[in-house]
């Protein structure tokens, strides 16, 4: 492939990671970030650093406007869920673990 054949077959499977996401709301933050170690807030973050990158304007809500595909006040309020003390201290554990490497 090409420069510009890569760089759309990138964009194209990010459009489909970003779909499936939105088709699976279920999934909680929390979740990815102790399955993957990041989330979509993540996905929001390096989109807007790949935006500023570019000398694009973009604001923090918009980027997380085009991963949430909504306010993420709306997501947070229709659908993460409380963490679970489990998932507090799994997330607490990975966090000390990260730091001691």
């Amino acid at each position: 492939m090409n420069e510009k054949q890569t760089t759309e077959v990138e964009a194209a499977a990010f459009r489909r990671l970003i779909k499936h996401l939105d088709n699976n709301k279920q999934v909680q933050n929390i979740d990815l970030m102790l399955l993957a170690d990041f989330c979509r807030n993540c996905l929001s973050k390096w989109y807007l650093a790949a935006a500023q990158e570019r000398d694009l304007a973009l604001t923090d809500d918009e980027a997380r406007e085009a991963i949430y595909k909504m306010s993420y006040s709306e997501w947070k309020a229709n659908h993460q869920l409380p963490a679970t003390e489990e998932q507090m201290a799994a997330s607490d554990a990975k966090r000390v673990a990260k730091q001691q490497k």
